[in-house]
């Protein structure tokens, strides 16, 4: 699938940082990012921009506050051959004055990540951002949780009180399939009034994150969220290597993409327990948040409960009913 329109957003090191409170070392990140740069990726998002009001720096990375001067290590020395950087906002979990103006700033792009009740939040820091000189993003989340109502009414605000360059559709629990995808796209840029300001973000836990993305694209969807390897949280992501081998733009370079994952990701995934899963299948086919898989994860393997799939099954549908 070739279009000049489409942008990939490498997203590794801010989801795959769920998975490890975002301690990643600089060098693994330097790597990433450089890794990316010369592969032609469009975007790499470094992590978060996230209050440290609301989260101790004793307990997490620094990619979950993305400071500028660390940033500003991350790219040093490094071609970026075009390729801009992003960091994410969560509505509920930062600030307006957690941003420097843009001219101070290595950031290019400022994405915020909502629920649909906290749409106002959302809208304020984005453009706030966009004040400051950065592009902006908001991303809803678990949208397919959202009430129709409040999603359609969250939409229309954005079209009206925004200038984002997209919005994102984000199978935050991994429950949508191909034709669900093809209701959100349709919904959003027919709310927002164009199709080159929807983005797609899938999560893994029923394995179509990556078949999700394309559905999107076939659709017409060029803002385009994936990780290495697929490294995110619970199940992950779409993977960054398999879509830029189906865009098939030569713009774009696999080889230090799968250079990259076989130094940084690989040993990282024998640290970390993320991809398809059986407890994470059962929140994806349930349409519930993956921390309850998370958890039974967790389980010593030598536990028989490490293994009561059937158990696990039954407690999360009886939940919420």
């Amino acid at each position: 699938m070739y279009r000049n329109e489409i942008k990939v957003y490498d997203c590794t090191i801010r989801d795959g940082g769920l998975m490890n409170s975002s301690k990643f070392s600089l060098e693994t990140v330097r790597n990433v990012y450089s890794s990316c740069c010369e592969a032609g990726i469009d975007v790499v998002e470094l992590g978060y921009r996230n209050s440290k009001k609301m989260f101790a720096p004793e307990e997490y990375g620094a990619w979950r506050f993305c400071d500028d001067a660390d940033l500003f290590k991350v790219i040093d020395g490094v071609d970026a051959k075009g390729t801009k950087i992003a960091v994410m906002q969560d509505a509920h979990k930062a600030f307006e004055e957690d941003v420097a103006p843009k001219n101070e700033s290595p950031i290019d792009i400022i994405r915020v990540a909502t629920y649909v009740k906290d749409i106002d939040k959302a809208i304020k820091l984005a453009n706030s951002a966009a004040k400051k000189g950065y592009e902006t993003t908001i991303n809803i989340m678990a949208v397919s949780t959202a009430i129709e109502r409040e999603l359609d009414e969250s939409l229309v605000q954005i079209a009206k009180e925004t200038n984002v360059c997209a919005c994102y559709i984000v199978d935050s629990f991994g429950a949508l399939y191909s034709e669900d995808i093809d209701y959100f796209v349709k919904k959003f840029s027919d709310i927002l009034g164009d199709i080159n300001k929807v983005g797609i973000h899938c999560h893994n836990q029923q394995q179509l994150g990556y078949a999700n993305t394309i559905e999107a694209i076939i659709k017409g969807v060029n803002h385009l969220d994936a990780t290495l390897y697929g490294f995110g949280r619970a199940a992950g992501n779409a993977p960054t290597e398999l879509l830029i081998g189906f865009l098939k733009n030569p713009k774009y370079n696999i080889r230090p993409l799968l250079d990259v994952i076989g130094k940084e990701i690989i040993p990282l995934h024998e640290e970390m327990n993320w991809g398809y899963s059986i407890p994470y299948m059962v929140c994806g086919l349930l349409n519930r948040h993956p921390q309850a898989g998370m958890d039974m994860m967790k389980i010593p393997k030598k536990d028989p409960e490490s293994r009561n799939y059937a158990g696990f099954y039954d407690k999360m549908a009886e939940e919420d009913f």
